[in-house]
C-alpha cells in the first residue's frame, strides 16, 4: 500500500517538470508527511496537462458524505477495471501524483511500528500512477485520487509486500491517455535497483510530524 509520502519540489518546478500548466490554489511544499485526506499535487490531462490540487482519499459518487465509505486512499492494480469505485476512472480519469519518497513501517520484536523512507536510487522525484474523481453532494464538490498499488518488487518486500505504481518518465503520456492505449500493462513493479530505502525516527509515525528530519536516515 502508500499511506504516507512526502513531495519537498517546489510547484513551479513540479509544473516544468510534467510540462503542466499549475493551478492557483495547490498545496503548500515542501511536506514531508503528506497524509491520506490531505490535498496533494496531482497532474491530469483534461485536453491540457495540468498541476492541480486534488484530495488524497478516493470517492465514489454514491457516497453521500466524504466519509460515507471506506476511506480508498489505494486502489489494486490487480483489480482497478473490475471495482465499481475505480472501474470508470481507470479508463477514463487516470493521472500522476508527485512525491520525492513514501514510508512504509515493520515491527520489531516487541511489534512496535518501524517506519522507513522509501525514494528514487537515482535522481527525483518519481510519479506515483493515479485515478480520479469529482465528487459533489448537497452543495460540497470535491476533487479526488487514490494511488494505484502493485504486487512489491523483490527488494521491497523485504519492507511491505505492497507498492505504488512508480511510472517512468516515458510511461507519463501513456497513463494519462495522450499517447494511445496500453495503460494497463504500466501497472507493475518498479525495477529491482529503482529504489533505496533507509529507517527514520519514529516520530513520523504521528500524522502531526513535520520537517525535514522526517526523512533523514537513522
Amino acid at each position: 500500500m502508500c499511506g504516507r509520502f512526502a513531495i519537498t519540489l517546489p510547484s513551479d518546478a513540479m509544473a516544468q517538470l510534467f510540462d503542466a500548466v499549475p493551478g492557483n490554489d495547490l498545496p503548500d511544499v515542501p511536506n514531508y508527511n503528506v497524509c491520506p485526506t490531505n490535498n496533494v499535487h496531482v497532474v491530469m490531462n483534461d485536453g491540457a496537462r495540468r498541476l492541480t490540487a486534488m484530495r488524497w482519499g478516493f470517492l465514489p459518487h454514491w457516497y453521500k458524505a466524504p466519509i460515507g465509505g471506506p476511506l480508498l486512499i489505494n486502489a489494486r492494480a490487480e483489480t482497478i477495471a473490475e471495482k465499481p469505485a475505480f472501474k470508470a476512472a481507470c479508463r477514463e480519469r487516470r493521472c500522476l501524483i508527485p512525491a520525492t519518497g513514501f514510508y512504509e513501517w515493520t515491527k520489531d520484536e516487541d511489534d512496535k511500528r518501524l517506519p522507513w523512507y522509501i525514494f528514487p536510487a537515482g535522481e527525483g522525484p518519481m510519479a506515483f500512477a493515479g485515478v480520479w474523481q469529482d465528487w459533489e453532494r448537497d452543495g460540497q464538490a470535491l476533487r479526488t485520487c487514490a494511488v494505484v498499488t502493485c504486487a512489491a518488487n523483490q527488494a521491497m518486500s523485504a519492507i511491505h509486500h505492497r507498492m505504488p505504481v512508480i511510472l517512468a518518465r516515458d510511461d507519463w503520456s501513456k497513463w494519462l491517455g495522450e499517447d494511445g492505449h496500453g495503460a494497463a500493462a504500466l501497472m507493475r513493479a518498479a525495477p529491482e535497483d529503482a529504489l533505496a530505502f533507509h529507517r527514520v525516527d519514529p516520530r513520523v509515525n504521528s500524522n502531526r510530524a513535520k520537517g525535514p528530519e522526517l526523512i533523514a536516515p537513522i
